[in-house]
């Protein structure tokens, strides 16, 4: 997949976004002010520094590479995509998804690994990361680290040897270090006087608006899975299964951000858990770009400019996406969602509301062990889709990277389609949903050939289809989501 630099405007478009605090631009730049050693969000309420002391940044990372050290007042850490690269997908949106997840906590030793496993050298991995984000592999996830200690600091009221773990440090005095060396100041200066109950941590996970919330929770409130998922109050509530970690996430709107109540049994997963919900909630994406390119297509642009805050829902787990896309295979979605319940019913772990702090919430999905060790007889599928479900429990469990982002995209759907049970639909729209590819297209999805803003009354064949969207990339599954959005409000006008 053909790479995108990542550049920034001219410094004087640079420091006119810096000086009205466009939020268009939060995430997209940073600003160095050499006279203070700080660097900022361009939204900082603080004074706007004189155009001769201000060097921008694409990255938090390469900004701290550079010397600077974060804001106290913007708080970088809550920035929308902090140490984050947006672009079609690619090499490093594919490292940046493992690093999120904490796959370089181990350090510089780690980096030779961590680029085998992207498949390629490590020299080519740093020569692509200070392409596009400034700053090396091992930089970035360090200002990962530091922000998400900082923000833990500021907004929960875990002690520091949990915060040091949950953030990916090896030591408290190596946490105690870095933020003495980075801020000038102990971790303790830092903790906010603020305190939230110790048996939940809520965190605020920023994005760049608008946000259409109504439309991912009615997406989401379809396909949920009586046991594991539940909406409620206007909000997303499930359980969660990371490692040995168990609990539950309840996350809903906040003021330019959703906000995420985390229960957890342990905490080392926390980071890992955040990326994943910055995933299922698309947090990154950026809808104003991505519908400028939409709506020079004249059937899109009226669906476009009636929702220009839709995001492409993304999945908690990968391996879970799987099944359900096996399971919703030419049947209807709540059909697809009761099976998905029974299932998790016959094969998924108990949970009870003390782990999970809701009564509804009862069940963990399935591992791929529990899924080929359940006995399916009984289950109510046709025996070709009983056995494609084992034979993906089956080769899930020999390998835990089987569905991981880590490999090139075309190898990923490769190895899925290898598989019994998955072909073009299925893969498109698993790689859409579990892989946030932006331009995943499941062109054979009858919904999208039945769409009346392209198929004009007359269902189109996935060939011609596939042809018209071809303008529409690299956003076809935001086309895709569009299309989707529009029957749905169609059907619920006409209810």
């Amino acid at each position: 997949m053909h790479i995108l630099p990542m550049t920034l405007p001219d410094h004087a478009v640079c420091y006119r976004a810096l000086s009205t605090r466009d939020v268009r631009f939060d995430g997209r730049l940073f600003v160095g002010v050499t006279s203070t050693g700080v660097y900022c969000r361009p939204i900082c309420p603080a004074r706007t520094p004189k155009p001769e002391n201000c060097r921008f940044f694409p990255s938090a990372a390469s900004a701290q590479e550079a010397g600077f050290r974060p804001c106290l007042r913007c708080r970088p850490e809550i920035s929308p995509d902090a140490a984050a690269w947006r672009g079609t997908f690619n090499t490093v949106s594919r490292a940046l998804a493992l690093i999120a997840e904490g796959a370089l906590d181990g350090g510089e030793a780690g980096i030779e690994a961590f680029a085998e496993r992207l498949g390629m050298g490590e020299r080519q991995l740093r020569r692509l990361f200070d392409q596009h984000l400034g700053a090396p592999p091992i930089r970035v996830a360090q200002t990962r680290r530091v922000l998400f200690a900082k923000q833990l600091l500021q907004e929960t009221s875990l002690s520091m040897v949990e915060i040091a773990e949950a953030s990916g440090f090896g030591s408290v005095r190596r946490f105690n270090d870095t933020f003495r060396k980075l801020y000038r100041r102990t971790p303790r200066d830092l903790r906010s006087k603020k305190r939230v109950a110790p048996s939940a941590v809520t965190l605020r996970l920023g994005y760049r608006p608008p946000y259409d919330w109504d439309a991912m929770l009615s997406f989401l409130a379809a396909r949920a899975i009586t046991g594991v998922e539940l909406i409620e109050n206007n909000r997303y509530c499930r359980t969660i299964a990371v490692d040995e970690a168990f609990g539950s996430v309840e996350v809903g709107p906040g003021a330019n951000c959703l906000t995420a109540t985390i229960r957890l049994s342990h905490v080392r997963a926390l980071l890992s858990i955040v990326a994943r919900l910055r995933r299922l909630f698309d947090l990154d994406a950026d809808v104003e770009a991505i519908g400028a390119h939409l709506k020079s297509d004249e059937s899109l642009a009226p669906l476009v400019v009636r929702r220009p805050g839709l995001r492409a829902p993304g999945a908690w787990d990968g391996f879970e996406m799987a099944v359900r896309v096996i399971l919703g295979q030419q049947i209807t979605v709540i059909a697809a969602r009761r099976l998905a319940a029974r299932l998790v019913a016959l094969a998924g772990s108990r949970a009870t509301p003390d782990v999970t702090g809701h009564e509804q919430l009862t069940h963990i999905f399935p591992t791929p062990i529990q899924l080929v060790a359940a006995d399916l007889s009984g289950f109510g599928m046709t025996r070709t889709r009983i056995q494609a479900l084992q034979a993906l429990g089956r080769a899930a469990a020999a390998d835990k990277k089987l569905l991981e982002p880590a490999r090139p995209r075309d190898d990923v759907l490769a190895r899925l389609m290898a598989l019994p049970g998955f072909g073009d639909w299925s893969a498109q729209y698993w790689a859409v949903r579990a892989l946030g590819d932006s331009d995943a297209f499941p062109a054979s999805d009858v919904g999208l050939l039945r769409s009346p803003a392209v198929a004009n009354g007359i269902p189109l064949s996935p060939k011609v289809l596939l042809q018209r969207a071809e303008a529409w990339r690299p956003w076809r599954a935001y086309a895709a989501q569009h299309l989707w959005m529009a029957e749905a409000d169609a059907r619920s006008a006409n209810a």
